[in-house]
Formats: structure tokens, sequence, C-alpha cells
């Protein structure tokens, strides 16, 4: 038959002590040092264990936070995930990590599972509008779910801003914005609204082009033909709404003949690196991702949440990454 797990019961039977005396050693209660000696030693023996969880739940509090995002094979999540980790574990905390696929049913299923664990807060970064139970403390990342929770995220508006004044700055003269995203509202659709903000401050000609998740590039090579004067591109720069989608228009680019950056500049969002050698896939906008856990965790955890603001907004950087032409 399976073995079952040693109880205080046991440590207390093999030290020869009262099972307060036990209760007292685990919780850090001062009791006389030969009688914690016993106690540790007979835990020793008998393999026994804290339940850490268990004694949480007792004092209402688990120090366990979940982290609830789209994917850890993204290097940005991957980062995120990392960085949030590190931060909880300075603070004495666990993390959960949920990944959803960024489908909604995923993301709702999270929330349901993360209540069952009794978990002590929420820091959530998803592709979709939640509905957040009052008494569960939460943080989301780049989207708002409510006025009562703080929304983390990077100063998309300046970001955008930035990619525009930085292609002027290398020479383009004709741009343009594309963006692949959720056709739900967040923090990051301001990487636009900064971009052509922008342009039309500096009368530069430019052009959009918004796609919702699951765009076909069929629909990106169709704007590119449609740009096509005398054989050569109309279009010089060019700002992706993420590092991701800027490899791919790259390589669309250089598949019609146009060379990155000689005949057009490209520049993404988010500030990925390679693995190994922690080069950057392209020219882009850096989201201080270290900055935006820390905040999280910071906003999460904190004492006092009636002054906690709606919106935190993080600054960004531009940093060349071999797709423009400094």
């Amino acid at each position: 038959m399976k073995k079952t797990m040693p109880t205080m019961k046991d440590v207390a039977q093999e030290a020869g002590v009262a099972l307060g005396t036990v209760s007292k050693v685990f919780n850090g209660i001062p009791v006389g040092e030969s009688y914690r000696i016993k106690v540790e030693a007979a835990a020793k023996k008998l393999g026994y264990e804290v339940n850490q969880y268990a004694r949480g739940l007792r004092a209402g509090t688990t120090s366990t936070v979940a982290l609830i995002l789209p994917s850890v094979d993204h290097p940005f999540f991957a980062a995120l995930a990392q960085h949030v980790c590190t931060a909880l574990l300075q603070r004495n905390y666990r993390m959960l990590l949920y990944v959803t696929a960024a489908q909604p049913e995923a993301e709702r299923e999270c929330l349901g599972m993360v209540r069952q664990n009794k978990v002590d807060g929420v820091i959530a970064l998803t592709y979709n509008q939640l509905q957040v139970a009052e008494e569960l403390p939460c943080v989301s990342i780049d989207r708002s779910l409510g006025p009562d929770i703080p929304c983390v995220a990077s100063d998309n508006y300046a970001g955008g801003r930035m990619a525009a004044e930085k292609l002027l700055e290398l020479g383009s003269t004709r741009l343009a914005f594309l963006r692949v995203g959720s056709p739900n509202l967040s923090e990051t659709d301001k990487r636009g609204d900064g971009f052509e903000s922008f342009c039309r401050s500096k009368q530069v000609p430019y052009e959009m082009l918004r796609l919702d998740d699951g765009a076909e590039e069929a629909q990106f090579r169709e704007f590119f033909r449609s740009h096509i004067r005398d054989g050569k591109l109309d279009i010089d720069g060019i700002f992706c709404s993420t590092d991701f989608l800027a490899c791919r228009i790259r390589a669309m680019l250089e598949e019609m003949g146009l060379r990155v950056p000689e005949d057009v500049q490209v520049i993404g969002f988010d500030g990925i690196r390679q693995f190994g050698t922690g080069a950057l896939f392209c020219s882009t906008i850096i989201q201080p991702v270290q900055k935006i856990a820390e905040t999280c965790v910071d906003l999460l955890l904190a004492k006092d949440r009636s002054n906690i603001p709606a919106l935190v907004c993080l600054p960004v950087g531009y940093a060349s990454g071999g797709t423009t032409r400094e």
C-alpha cells in the first residue's frame, strides 16, 4: 500500500514532545532550544515538510500571485514572466503561471481557477475584456479591466510619435503604420495614434493599415502592391506595431526585391532580443519590461490600494537594430 505522508502528530510522537510544541516550532514561535532540536531532527528523519499553502489559508494569505499571459513562446511575454517571478520572489511570494493562447474562454476559465486556488492577487495581460471579482486584487497590463483595477503600460503614444520622428530624422519622407492585433481596445492602440499625430503635426504623407489578429499576409502584399509607382514603392519608412510584425514585413519587402534599410526603413515596437546574442531583431521602440513587471507587483501588493492610479504609463526608448539607416 502507498505510504502516507507524515503529519505533525507523527513528528510529535517521534520527537517525544507535545503537538503544540511542534506547531510552535514550525510557526516560528520561541520554544526551548532542546525542544526545537528534537522537533527539527524528527521532521528530517520522517521527511515531514510544512504545508505552506495550508498555513497560508489559515492565515488568510497564500503568498501566491497568479500571472495570466497569452503565451510564453513570445520573447516579450517570456521576459515579462521572468521579471514578475523575480519581483515576487524578492517579496517571498510565489508565482502561478496561466497561459491562455489569447482565447476568451481560456482567460475566463483562468480567473475561475485563480479563485479556487486562493491566490492573493492576479496580474493579467489579456487580449479580451474580462470581468474580475471585486474581492480579487488585480493589476492589468495594457488593457483597462475596470475603474478599480490599475493598468500598467508603456507610453505607447509617445512611442508612436518617437518612431515617426526617427524615420523622418533618418531620411524617410512618406511613412506608413502597420498593425495586427486584438479588435478589443487597449493601450497598445495608442502606438498608431501617436504615429498619426506626429505625422499630421509635421504634415508628413502617411498611410495607416490596422488589421485584426488572424490577418493574412496577402492583405499586406496587396497594400504594398497598391503603393507601387513606376516600379517603386512610394513608401520609404514603416512603423510596425510589434517587432514580430516588423520581421514579417521585412521578409516580405525583401521578397519583393526591396532592400531594408536602403530602400525602406522599418521600426518595430517591443525591444525583443535574440536568444544567446542579445541582439535586437530590428530597430525598435523598447518597452521597459522589467519596470513593467516590478510596477505590477508593487501595485498588487501595496498595503493601501485606495490611492492607486487607474493607469501607470512607463517611458519607452528607441534603439537601432539594423533596419534603419543610422
